[in-house]
Order: structure tokens, then sequence, then C-alpha cells
């Protein structure tokens, strides 16, 4: 199991947070995808790298984070990776959180 401090050190940036917040609905916020629809397969590091105007090893690092935490998930196709939500991990997170505030 995780630390949930870890995870919670994992929230305290807001790239990070944007990100997790933009992988809530990645059709809405990456609809430029044009080879298929971001929720299918997840986001990569390029679409994130655009739109938080920082270079990619930055983001890599930031989703590293939040991979670490628990928070995303990675698929590999061919050289790519791909991020989405891991729910679950959220889901378990919010729930120390109300159990132990």
């Amino acid at each position: 199991m995780i630390n949930p401090i870890d995870q919670s050190k994992a929230l305290a940036n807001e790239a990070r947070l944007s990100i997790l917040l933009w992988l809530s609905d990645p059709d809405k916020h990456f609809p430029h995808r044009i080879m298929d629809r971001p929720s299918e397969h997840g986001v990569c590091v390029t679409y994130f790298s655009e739109k938080l105007e920082l270079a990619q090893p930055t983001v890599s690092k930031h989703l590293d984070v939040l991979r670490r935490a628990g928070f995303v998930k990675v698929s590999k196709v061919g050289r790519w990776s791909y991020f989405s939500r891991n729910e679950e991990a959220i889901a378990d997170y919010k729930q120390w959180i109300q159990n132990s505030l």
C-alpha cells in the first residue's frame, strides 16, 4: 500500500493537480487528438507539456511522481507512454482523508 503522506506530497504541486484534473475528463481537455479519444488510451506527455507550457522532461518527472503515488496508470504503445487516472487509488486516498481528518 502506498503511504497516504507520500500521496499528499505528490498533490502539493499545481502542475500535478492540473494533470489529475485534466485526466478526469481527457476528451474535454485534449480534444485536438486526431488518432483516438484520450479516454480510451490515456494522454501522452507531449499533450501535457503543451498544455502546461513546460519541457517534456519536467512533465515526465511530474507524471512519475503521480505514478509512484498511485494516482496515474501508464500504458505503453510502442515507444509512447499514455497516462490515465487510477480511480481506485484516488478513491482510497479520499477515503483516507475523510477518515483521518
